[in-house]
């Protein structure tokens, strides 16, 4: 590993441990410059194939699709921490699935469909770009989805606690 400071390839790692459910988080220090720097590693998964909506064909990025989620999620309480997991829970899903390719229709839907359980306004600023809404009767329509589908919620009571999952629906606010 390369140090970012002196560019000396012998580094030492301190520290390491699982961050996220396909990668490593490693804290290390350069044998040279005695500098400390933190890298992650990821399990690389099999080149997935985008298939576009014009029918052409280009490689999955994580960052391009992190980026769309980022806009969606900005000025939200979404932390970077929660993309990364969601891009990992997307990615999982789709290496689990072990096809090469994928449709730009299927990512999206699956992005949205975990984006749902987590913010729902990221949720419909992701839809709106997505499914490319042009009219507010658009954004009205998928409202009217979102308030009628009851959502999962989790959390954790302790820090020890596995999370427990519970239903709720947003029209279930003013019973009458």
């Amino acid at each position: 590993m390369l140090c970012p400071f002196c560019n000396a390839k012998d580094s030492r790692v301190l520290e390491s441990r699982v961050a996220g459910e396909n990668s490593v988080r490693r804290r290390r220090q350069c044998e040279t410059c005695e500098r400390r720097f933190t890298t992650y590693e990821r399990v690389e998964v099999m080149q997935l194939l985008v298939i576009k909506r014009s029918g052409s064909r280009e490689p999955y990025l994580r960052e391009k699709l992190r980026a769309g989620l980022s806009r969606a999620c900005a000025k939200t309480m979404v932390t970077a921490e929660q993309i990364d997991d969601l891009l990992d829970s997307v990615e999982n899903e789709l290496a689990a699935d072990g096809k090469r390719e994928v449709t730009a229709t299927n990512l999206g839907e699956l992005a949205l469909l975990k984006l749902r359980n987590l913010d729902q306004v990221a949720y419909v600023r992701f839809a709106s770009v997505y499914r490319q809404f042009r009219s507010i009767e658009d954004f009205l329509a998928e409202l009217h989805s979102l308030s009628r589908t009851p959502r999962v919620i989790s959390s954790t009571k302790k820090d020890d606690e596995r999370p427990t999952a519970t239903i709720s629906s947003t029209t279930d606010r003013n019973p009458t």
